[in-house]
């Protein structure tokens, strides 16, 4: 297998300890975030040669951001160091009827203000054979919107397939004079991979579908895959949350000949549901780098999901042990 490279935004996430609201006591946990660092994490601590392209400020957080993604095998080499500030968000963990709440503080950052001409394409995607992106680093605003377009030509352009994760943020467009629709689209007009589920398909396409559950997404993908020639696969979750502790999660996979969803796996005991979408879009690429049928390979997005629920923080630290662990099912010490 080739290297694998993201581009997008790495953040500082900060959290009450446990379950706690924010500030109830004067302290907060920090961990690293980002979507595209995420799924760059994920596929690092599953073997592979994993990059992240991003900006961070020339302080210690920008470095103590750096240094964490290296220590979990990420290749930072792509990072580049500018003036400005790092992005925050601070997320409340849910119980019981009281969600997950976050509040972002993100504006101006190092990596959002950063202009199109940071990076050379060329040099920073030789040897990849899978370019990853996010709607989220676009909807930063122009420079954003800018450097995701060039990034996507130039790996078009050196033949490096593309994933794109639709990762819609409708308070980040709203910030600015944004034109969400046609910026995605052109986006994932280069893509052959896309995580998006039918809501998605139908901000894209401006149309409505029916149906119910699998054949409202088996519709979508369809209309999908006829919009955008390139698309190969679509993949995507859906999630029934009962409370804040107990979720149903299935997943789901369509390729141009047919689809797969799962059984619904039913997550109990929650620890933590951030980057759940992340694990699952790393577990689809990862069943693909590895070339395996259609159904393992949403059967092993759905267990990176599933397991992220019980991890605290914004990445996924799983390996292959891990997947297969689920797959085999028991809940019993391994000694």
């Amino acid at each position: 297998m080739g290297r694998f490279v993201a581009f997008g935004e790495i953040m500082l996430r900060m959290s009450p300890p446990g379950r706690e609201l924010l500030l109830q006591t004067p302290r907060l946990d920090v961990w690293v975030a980002g979507a595209e660092a995420n799924v760059a994490t994920q596929l690092a601590r599953l073997g592979h040669d994993a990059a992240i392209v991003s900006a961070v400020p020339a302080n210690g957080l920008g470095e103590a951001a750096v240094t964490a993604l290296r220590g979990h095998g990420v290749d930072t080499r792509g990072i580049r160091r500018m003036p400005g500030r790092m992005g925050f968000y601070f997320a409340t963990t849910g119980a019981g009827f009281r969600p997950t709440d976050v509040l972002y503080d993100r504006a101006h950052s190092a990596f959002a203000e950063a202009p199109v001409e940071t990076w050379d394409w060329d040099a920073l995607l030789a040897g990849a054979d899978r370019f990853h992106l996010s709607g989220i680093t676009p909807a930063l605003g122009p420079n954003g919107t800018a450097a995701a377009i060039a990034a996507v030509e130039a790996a078009t352009r050196a033949g490096v397939p593309i994933s794109f994760d639709g990762n819609y943020r409708a308070k980040l467009w709203e910030a600015w004079d944004s034109s969400p629709r046609e910026t995605l689209t052109t986006l994932i007009g280069h893509a052959d991979v896309l995580f998006g589920n039918h809501r998605d398909v139908s901000l894209l396409l401006g149309e409505t579908f029916g149906g119910d559950g699998p054949e409202r997404r088996r519709e979508a993908a369809e209309a999908a895959f006829v919009h955008f020639p390139k698309l190969r696969v679509i993949a995507s979750t859906a999630r029934h949350a009962d409370d804040a502790d107990r979720n149903r999660v299935s997943a789901r996979i369509d390729t141009r000949e047919r689809g797969f969803q799962t059984e619904e796996a039913t997550i109990t005991g929650i620890v933590d549901r951030i980057g759940a979408g992340d694990a699952f879009a790393s577990g689809i690429l990862h069943g693909l780098r590895r070339d395996l049928d259609l159904e393992t390979v949403a059967r092993t997005g759905l267990a990176l999901t599933a397991l992220k629920h019980s991890l605290p923080g914004d990445a996924s630290l799983f390996g292959q042990g891990d997947i297969d662990g689920f797959f085999e099912g028991g809940f019993d010490v391994r000694r």
